[in-house]
Formats: structure tokens, sequence, C-alpha cells
């Protein structure tokens, strides 16, 4: 993972000190990769050991190898990933912007995608006895997406929209089942709620969210990470559900080629009854 997604990705976990040092970085990568502990330190008037224990916190060493991989990097500060839409901006000008917003998300997401927590996240919903699927606001439609594909697949997917009705799925789980939830901000009351209830039935937890020391995330035994900036108009969780979907999209093939022969009989069942409705 780049310096910069590491920073994004604690960014709002992150004190007022720790912003104020991530910001200088994000806002100048050219010119602090050049700099010495001290000199930044002394730009931003903190100690040393303040800038030496937001690089632990990113999980270097210490400052010179979170100075090396800065060094490492190119930067090019002409160009924007994602510029703010103006009202006068033309459609397509601004369908560009929305496209390329969603394109980097998935691009930075891909890369801090952790293909251990890829894997345990699969190997629990492959030895699970049933998946449930967890999720308020613009999360439960994402639910939504990946109970309609798991519908496909040889597992046994449970999701319902509405809150109340989710809190009673979670109450009757047990130590067979696991749950996938998904929360942008992880920090979401209700969805806390379900997480909590998830770990007294003893089920497995796989969390999809986009922000790495969230507080769902003490409860996960499965952490997947998404990675999205605001553009105008357009919110980072908004950006957030491509990458979101294109996870879900992932476990779910990883899931019909475990057991092509199960998933290929699930799949014609289906596509059997759909084929009824069709003229």
């Amino acid at each position: 993972m780049s310096v910069m997604l590491k920073i994004k990705a604690i960014y709002r976990d992150c004190n007022q000190t720790e912003k104020k040092i991530a910001d200088f970085f994000l806002e100048n990568p050219k010119e602090s990769s050049k700099m010495t502990i001290n000199e930044i330190a002394n730009q931003l008037k903190l100690a040393d050991s303040t800038i030496f224990k937001f690089a632990k916190k990113l999980g270097y060493k210490g400052f010179r190898d979170f100075r090396n991989d800065l060094l490492t990097e190119e930067f090019d500060t002409e160009i924007s990933i994602h510029e703010n839409v103006h009202a006068d901006d033309d459609k397509l000008t601004i369908a560009h912007k929305v496209f390329e917003s969603s394109i980097q998300s998935l691009r930075s997401t891909l890369e801090i995608l952790s293909s251990a927590e890829l894997e345990k996240a699969a190997e629990i919903i492959l030895h699970a006895n049933r998946t449930y699927l967890f999720g308020v606001g613009g999360s439960n439609v994402v639910c939504a997406d990946a109970y309609h594909k798991f519908m496909r697949s040889p597992i046994k997917p449970v999701y319902t929209s509405e809150y109340h009705m989710q809190l009673m799925n979670a109450s009757v789980m047990n130590s067979d089942d696991c749950a996938i939830v998904i929360s942008h901000t992880g920090i979401t009351k209700e969805t806390l709620q379900i997480a909590k209830q998830i770990k007294k039935c003893q089920a497995k937890l796989i969390l999809l969210t986009g922000h790495q020391f969230c507080e769902l995330s003490k409860y996960a035994d499965a952490c997947l990470f998404t990675i999205a900036d605001e553009i105008k108009y357009r919110s980072e969780s908004l950006s957030s559900r491509i990458a979101q979907l294109a996870i879900i999209d992932s476990l779910f093939t990883i899931v019909m080629l475990s057991n092509e022969e199960l998933a290929k009989n699930t799949l014609h069942k289906i596509r059997e009854a759909i084929n009824e409705t069709k003229e």
C-alpha cells in the first residue's frame, strides 16, 4: 500500500495532532519526502517524538522507513485525481469526474486489499451453515446486492432490510453461522448493536468498512477495507459503494469456484425459475 493510501486509511481515526501531520504529508508529498524529522517537527511546531509516533501508527518501525517509502513514491502535484465538480461543468465532464472517482476508488481499494483477510473471509463463508447480511442506510443497498448474488451460490444467505428484523436475525445465529457486516463509517449505532449480538451468539463476523481502526473492527474475525475520496456533491461513502460491490463480487466468485458442480446446479435451478417469467 502506498504511503498516501495508508494515511487516508487511518485519517478518520486520528486525533487532531495526527490529522495536522497527515494533512501536511497529503498536501506536500514532494516537499515532505525530502525533509528530516526535525524539519517537519519544527514546521508543524511539534515534538520529533510526535512525528515518530505518527510513522509508527502507519505501521513503520520508525521515521526513516516511513521517509524511505515517501522517497520511492512518485508524485505529481499538478495532477488532481479527484477534481471537484463545478457548476459550470458540462454534463459529460461531470460524468467523467464521477466515473474517475469510482475508478480511483476501485484502484485504491485493490491496492490495500489484504490477501490474508480475503482468504480468511472466504473460508469463514465456505464453512458456515448460513451467511447473514447486515447493514443500514446506504450499506443496506450493498447487502441487498450481496443477497441477490449469493442466492445463486451453494451457500445459504439470509437477509432483511428492516433494522429490527436484522437484530432479530442476529439473535438467532449460532457458532456455525457467519455474518457479513457492511458499514462505511464503522461507527453506526445500529450496526454496532447488531455486531455485539452476533458475537454474543459466538458467530463469525466479516466486516466490510472504509475505516481501519473503527469501533466495529473490534468485533470482526476478518476485515476488508475500502478507500474512497470525496468529490463535490458526492461523499466518500457513495464513492466507496462501487468498491464494496467489487469486494462482494470477489467473495461471490471465490465461493462459486470452490464447488463448481454444486454452483452450476444452483444456477441452473434459479435460471429455470426465472425463465418462467420471460415471454
